[in-house]
């Protein structure tokens, strides 16, 4: 089903964009070393309840998982990628983590992910990476616009990944989001542009290029939900939802903060 929303529920999905945008915000900023993830599902989940809102994975039970998530938020760390489920693990210096958030609120659902390196070291291959995904995620949200199509934003994002030297997994990608959280029309992170489904003004998608450094082959982990490179490599991802508006695509997940 593809969604086209009305101006109430667009301005209704800017308070719930705005409120994921300030949860990844502050658990960013209260992930250290030494936090452990499951900590960061309960900091999410006091924040999620605490704004009246409720969590799209919690009761989530897509083909591709196994059971309902059961948890607030994705967590992946190093070379976990995708739908990463909170567990006993503790952060360490140098870990690149992936926060991946998706609330309801009002009706209407909003989704963003962002990587980012714990602690103090470094790592330039981190880094690199967060770079081309954040970059990629731009690129895409510059050539969406009424009468645009799907293929426009996948072939700027997947320009970019590529260019960067990155392989692109058409598995998993961007969708649309309204009423629900993963709705039509999927968006991959490459492709051919002109063509797909012409992009109206109302419609919500959720972009979100993601990368593994070596490999485009996900493996999946014993808990039937965390995705992870098959080669061991290091991933990140990056996540915003946007609408698109007569002038072109607002962005509704930046934070009110900065």
């Amino acid at each position: 089903m593809i969604e086209i929303l009305s101006p109430t529920e667009i301005s209704r999905a800017r308070e719930t964009g705005a409120l994921v945008a300030d949860i990844l915000q502050d658990l960013k900023r209260r992930a250290a070393v030494g936090t452990n993830l499951l900590d960061i599902n309960r900091w999410a989940g006091e924040m999620i309840l605490g704004a009246g809102s409720s969590s799209c994975y919690i009761d989530y039970e897509p083909s591709f998982g196994r059971g309902p998530f059961g948890h607030y938020i994705c967590t992946a760390v190093n070379d976990a990628v995708l739908h990463g489920m909170p567990y006993d693990y503790t952060l360490a210096d140098g870990d690149l983590l992936t926060l991946d958030l998706a609330v309801s609120k009002g009706g209407v659902a909003a989704d963003s992910a962002i990587s980012f390196i714990v602690g103090d070291a470094k790592p330039l291959e981190g880094i690199t990476m967060i770079d081309a995904t954040e970059r990629a995620l731009y690129a895409g949200i510059a050539v969406a616009g009424p009468g645009a199509r799907i293929g426009d934003i996948s072939h700027a994002i997947g320009s970019v990944l590529s260019e960067a030297g990155y392989p692109v997994n058409t598995q998993f990608g961007g969708h649309g989001i309204g009423s629900s959280m993963h709705q039509d029309p999927h968006v991959p992170n490459t492709g051919r542009p002109g063509r797909g489904y012409t992009l109206r003004p109302g419609l919500l998608l959720a972009l979100e290029p993601w990368v593994m450094a070596d490999t485009a082959e996900l493996v999946t982990d014993a808990d039937g939900w965390t995705l992870r490179s098959a080669t061991g490599c290091l991933t990140a991802h990056s996540e915003h939802t946007i609408a698109i508006t007569d002038d072109g695509a607002e962005i509704m997940t930046l934070p009110t903060q900065k």
